[in-house]
């Protein structure tokens, strides 16, 4: 066995445990019969911590997104159901988007701790409406 055997086995191990932290099942926003918004309550472990969405909207919509209460600020990203980003987004504290007219098929909404605001870990909510 080389030298750099056990560094390299260390390497990979916490290379490992990194992705299965980083990796969180997506969550499916639904609306209950007749909304047209709800809703949704995550929490951020911080600045590496994601939560991520899907929703399923037809073409012509109006998507919106915005923070609810300000106790930690977040940044909000959309994909598009080609997988490409919508919305201007930079570092700033991006908590509100709306995109508008929707293609049809899945967004993908993801909420990460802004990245610009103090550290922070716990909850946050925000609101989607898809009119």
């Amino acid at each position: 066995m080389s030298r750099f055997a056990p560094a390299i086995l260390i390497s990979g191990i916490i290379c490992l445990g990194s992705s299965l932290v980083l990796a969180q099942k997506t969550t499916r926003i639904r609306f209950t019969k007749g909304a047209t918004r709800a809703t949704i309550s995550g929490s951020l472990n911080g600045y590496r911590s994601r939560r991520v969405y899907i929703i399923k909207v037809r073409s012509g919509q109006i998507l919106s997104t915005t923070q609810v209460g300000d106790k930690h600020d977040i940044t909000i990203y959309i994909k598009d159901p080609a997988g490409e980003d919508v919305g201007d987004s930079d570092a700033s504290c991006n908590n509100r988007r709306e995109i508008t007219p929707t293609d049809a098929g899945d967004y993908q909404i993801t909420v990460v701790e802004c990245q610009k605001a103090d550290a922070w870990k716990g909850a946050f909510k925000f609101r989607v409406t898809v009119k």
